[in-house]
């Protein structure tokens, strides 16, 4: 996404909210705010005639929800992301986004700087998520490490390679996931590597929404 200008639409039911993220995101050199929604249905219209690269969604809004929008946006516009951009962070909140297709989840205390990474690294098709979103995704993932997983499961996963995508899923990059279970970042990329081939996916953003979809995160 270097090469062009990264279109956004930004969907917020509280004009002040969007009005302001419009000023500040239009301010960043190589991104456009192409149009504004004040709710869910108005997000999926602008989104189906505009075609933006990203669109910036919050959750809590009238007539359709962030979650379902964003559900819809993805299902009509694959090449489009979502980054949620909310004032929550609970589980109600950030399991049914991510499940939707949202690549990216931030806060609303999130600094220009971080909002301005997080755009570019869901245009890129890379997720971002916030630090605390991280660390409720791995104690999540953590929480949920069964004592006796069956030899093979989803797609010919084994256990090893379910907890890793689990730890990808909650955000973690390859030496986070080495330490976290202690082995060498080799052996890591031997098991996502192995993960991208079984399950399709052609990135980690593919490889948490088979996650989702199949009941491993």
């Amino acid at each position: 996404m270097t090469d062009r200008t990264i279109r956004v639409l930004i969907a917020d039911d509280q004009r002040v909210v969007r009005d302001g993220l419009a000023m500040l995101v239009g301010l960043i050199d190589d991104i456009d705010v192409i149009a504004t929604a004040g709710d869910g249905v108005e997000a999926l219209e602008h989104a189906e005639r505009e075609h933006p690269d990203v669109v910036l969604m919050d959750l809590r809004m009238p007539r359709m929800e962030g979650a379902a929008a964003t559900r819809a946006i993805r299902a009509s516009l694959p090449d489009t992301q979502v980054l949620i951009l909310t004032t929550y962070a609970d589980d109600e909140s950030l399991f049914p986004a991510l499940e939707a297709g949202a690549r990216g989840y931030l806060t609303k205390d999130a600094s220009a700087e971080e909002i301005e990474h997080a755009i570019r690294a869901v245009a890129a098709g890379q997720t971002h998520l916030d630090p605390r979103v991280q660390q409720r995704l791995l104690n999540a993932a953590l929480q949920a490490r069964p004592a006796g997983v069956p030899q093979q499961l989803a797609d010919e996963l084994t256990p090893r390679e379910v907890e890793v995508l689990k730890l990808i899923a909650a955000g973690l990059s390859n030496a986070e996931i080495a330490s976290t279970l202690v082995v060498s970042a080799a052996t890591v990329k031997t098991h996502v590597n192995r993960i991208f081939y079984k399950t399709g996916a052609r990135d980690r953003a593919q490889a948490v929404r088979y996650a989702y979809q199949h009941g491993i995160a």
